[in-house]
């Protein structure tokens, strides 16, 4: 194995391709198991003997490890090779999978799940953005993290898309599962392979002075910087509008009776279609003006319109089309704002050396909505009907309009910090 330490400039346009798809349809395809209910909610249902309320679980088991485990993944990131955080993460979950393939009692489902965290939260999350960070220089990043996430959303849609096949061509539910689920573990398991070999060491990834090894200072320097700050509470608002847009199905079936078909297919479009174009413009848009905080706050300023739109726009059939339009506006600047959020990292020059540690706080605090968004929302469908559509898209509309504000107050202290920096160079000269 070579030792050699290079940068991105050592590496060939392929190689640095090959590491950009690792991270992106990598990630697109590590969690597929963990959502899988999302595309096979019945078949899980009925093929793992469980309740509803306990498919929900292993969920919610999933996601509180998780936002335990960001913290710490981001300091791992910083401390250990990426190579072997990703191949480790992909192989050890690849045999998770397997396991869950075997159809196992409840109580070891919910061990599963728990693992699952570790596999692909504590190691593989906190390489996810580090290695783009590494693949090309910090001015391509935005650019690179919006391609990183068409291949997140190609490598999704093309791996469901299989599995879908192969679940179809099994006799029952029980069989499509265990069938779907080890294509799943082998897919994976290739991912791991190709990690191992592909990822080469890189310069400054980690910290090397053994005085600081595992040293939570990298982690209160990271809290200490405004940077990390500005984009944590960025990513907050616009997860909460790239999250919330995904009621615009049920408002479809709901408010205007939209056909199930009809409905499948803009979410589809929404969700796969959409994602694969929205994040490498907006991300290429970001790069030419050198700004992804400037960028996000037009693209949030959009989706404020677009959900304060569905708020006013009158609950009647005749107005399905103006809603499929507006949704799928909504779906294009929201994917695109969340699919480049985490550049502004880079933006306001977040150092190497604590990038993982940043990225960690960047996902516990951006990420946090996840944890009760769906139950909050849920509720107020529940109690009012469709009424409650108009609460949530109001939401949505004051979360971009937040957003927006933290984009302007991103371009603040890029200023403030420029004019600091030019100020510093006059005394010394």
């Amino acid at each position: 194995m070579n030792k050699k330490e290079v940068t991105y400039q050592n590496l060939s346009k392929w190689h640095r391709f090959l590491l950009i798809f690792i991270s992106g349809a990598g990630s697109g395809i590590i969690y597929i198991p963990i959502y899988m209910k999302n595309v096979f909610y019945e078949p899980l249902l009925i093929g793992l003997n469980i309740s509803n309320a306990e498919l929900g679980f292993l969920s919610g088991m999933y996601g509180i490890m998780a936002t335990i485990l960001y913290i710490p993944c981001g300091i791992l990131a910083d401390k250990v090779r990426l190579r072997t955080l990703a191949w480790v993460g992909f192989v050890s979950t690849s045999l998770l999978v397997f396991w869950y393939a075997t159809m196992p009692s409840y109580t070891i489902l919910v061990l599963i799940f728990a693992l699952f965290a570790f596999t692909t939260i504590l190691l593989f999350w906190g390489c996810r953005y580090k290695l783009l960070r590494f693949s090309d220089s910090e001015e391509n990043y935005p650019a690179v993290v919006g391609f990183s996430y068409a291949l997140y959303g190609l490598g999704g849609l093309a791996i469901n898309s299989v599995a879908l096949i192969i679940f179809n061509a099994t006799p029952d539910y029980v069989i499509g599962v265990q069938y779907a689920l080890m294509f799943l573990g082998a897919v994976i398991l290739a991912l791991g392979i190709l990690s191992f070999f592909a990822i080469p060491r890189f310069e400054d990834e980690i910290v090397t002075d053994p005085a600081k090894k595992f040293n939570i200072n990298e982690m209160l320097t990271a809290m200490k910087h405004p940077g990390v700050w500005l984009a944590s509470i960025t990513l907050f608002f616009v997860m909460i509008v790239y999250m919330g847009m995904n009621y615009t199905t049920p408002y479809m079936t709901d408010v205007f009776l939209a056909p199930l078909t009809l409905v499948g297919i803009v979410g589809m479009i929404r969700y796969y279609g959409i994602a694969l174009i929205s994040a490498p413009l907006l991300g290429g848009i970001a790069k030419k003006n050198n700004s992804p905080s400037k960028t996000i706050l037009v693209a949030m300023i959009g989706a404020a319109i677009c959900c304060f739109a569905l708020v006013f726009l009158p609950q009647t059939a005749s107005f399905l089309i103006a809603s499929i339009v507006i949704i799928l506006v909504l779906g294009f600047l929201a994917n695109g704002a969340y699919g480049i959020a985490s550049s502004v990292l880079t933006e306001t020059h977040v150092p190497p050396h604590i990038f993982g540690a940043a990225t960690g706080m960047l996902s516990v605090i951006g990420f946090l909505p996840e944890s009760f968004m769906h139950q909050l929302f849920g509720s107020y469908i529940d109690q009012y009907a469709n009424g409650g559509y108009t609460i949530i898209f109001s939401i949505l509309g004051v979360s971009g309009v937040i957003a927006v504000i933290c984009c302007a107050a991103t371009q603040l202290y890029i200023k403030k910090s420029l004019n600091q920096k030019e100020n510093i160079n006059l005394e010394l000269s």
